[in-house]
């Protein structure tokens, strides 16, 4: 043997005895990291046993002569992003509240939900009547409730998408702002709102036909608006340290317009409030409707908001398998993406993801009420409002 290597054998050997000699002092160490990570994981799981949920129908009315800035300002009442004190995180297991935003197609008829804390329901209420007077509010019981029966996985089929960014957060999607939809002066027939034609999509299913859509979110606690700040900077080629503002204009001036336009897509995004988001989307049909092809049509949907050079979205973990054990890895996908999205989760256990942010221009855009722009025969709306919101909804 050569002494290289009987120098390796006898030094892994001795450090082996050093290393159990000194149990006294490391495995102690291991157990409290151990016992800490289970700890917080208890805590967590207690805390969102505990929780109560109510899923909310906003039922809408025949015009809604507003633009989605409206539903950018619902989305600046949601954040908040309190952590709680060391008792609330750590013996209570406290999160930073999180909620679902929800656009569903069921045998061709449309619905938009909020799924919340009951807890945050008269504040949900009331900053939806605060922007939309007009729209009737229902607590609603669950639509996923459908894959309960036991009979589910036997008589339906499924596939199911997540959803990610194709850039960095600080690169903003194409918004509402960008197609205009701003201009409340435009005539309701000049407006190209990217959401007709989800709704035109949902509209157009059979019976036993579901898709679901959903858009988690969270208040960002991430530096992303210093992010943005750093990206300008090398975008510019120059340090803001020592870099007055009259420089600054300077240096923005004797860019390429190319370049100019990003900065400010980057300065406008990063402006905003931000919220961390996970997006999933799925197609449920009884197997005798399934149709692969709209499955093709389903994730086409989100490349309206795709600015080729800012950025877009991607479908990621598809519940579709190329290769070996097809079937069993499939049916595997299928029941983690359901329950995954029957849990409302992303950001916690049962199922944490790897989330992206957007800020509330980004959200409206993605979700808001239509006006008559979005004239899907199947598009339930209420000709005029029940009746008005309650008189002691806190504002």
């Amino acid at each position: 043997m050569p002494f290289s290597s009987v120098f390796i054998k006898d030094f892994l050997l001795k450090s082996l005895d050093i290393l159990i000699s000194l149990y006294y002092i490391w495995l102690p160490i291991v157990l409290i990291i151990i016992f800490w990570e289970l700890w917080v994981h208890y805590v967590r799981a207690r805390y969102i046993n505990n929780l109560t949920w109510i899923l909310l129908e906003m039922k809408l009315p025949r015009d809604i002569a507003k633009s989605p800035r409206a539903m950018e300002v619902f989305l600046n009442s949601l954040h908040t992003t309190r952590i709680g004190n060391l008792v609330e995180q750590y013996w209570n297991g406290f999160l930073t509240a999180w909620f679902s935003l929800e656009i569903v197609g069921i045998n061709g008829e449309v619905h938009f939900y909020i799924y919340t804390q009951k807890f945050f329901r008269k504040v949900v209420e009331a900053q939806i009547y605060a922007q939309y007077p007009n729209v009737e509010i229902v607590e609603t019981s669950d639509y996923t409730n459908i894959s309960n029966k036991p009979e589910f996985m036997q008589e339906w089929n499924m596939f199911g998408s997540e959803f990610a960014l194709t850039a960095e957060d600080v690169y903003p999607i194409k918004t509402y702002i960008d197609y205009g939809l701003n201009e409340l002066s435009t005539k309701e027939e000049q407006k190209t709102d990217p959401l007709t034609s989800f709704i035109e999509f949902l509209g157009s299913l059979e019976k036993d036909e579901q898709v679901w859509f959903q858009i988690l979110i969270r208040a960002t606690r991430k530096k992303w608006k210093e992010e943005g700040e750093k990206l300008i900077e090398k975008i510019m080629g120059i340090k803001k340290d020592g870099v007055d503002d009259k420089n600054m204009i300077q240096a923005l001036g004797g860019l390429h317009p190319g370049k100019t336009d990003l900065i400010k897509a980057i300065q406008r995004s990063v402006s905003k409030l931000g919220y961390d988001v996970g997006m999933r989307m799925i197609y449920v049909a009884k197997k005798e409707v399934y149709d692969a092809s709209k499955l093709v049509s389903m994730l086409l949907l989100t490349k309206q908001y795709n600015s080729p050079n800012l950025n877009g979205f991607k479908p990621v973990n598809v519940t579709t398998v190329d290769y070996f054990f097809k079937k069993t890895r499939e049916n595997l996908k299928r029941n983690i993406m359901l329950n995954a999205y029957k849990n409302r989760s992303c950001f916690y256990i049962p199922y944490p993801r790897k989330t992206f942010v957007l800020n509330t221009e980004e959200l409206a855009t993605i979700y808001h009420f239509p006006g008559r722009v979005a004239e899907t025969p199947t598009f339930d709306r209420i000709e005029a409002k029940k009746g008005g919101p309650p008189s002691n909804l806190p504002i």
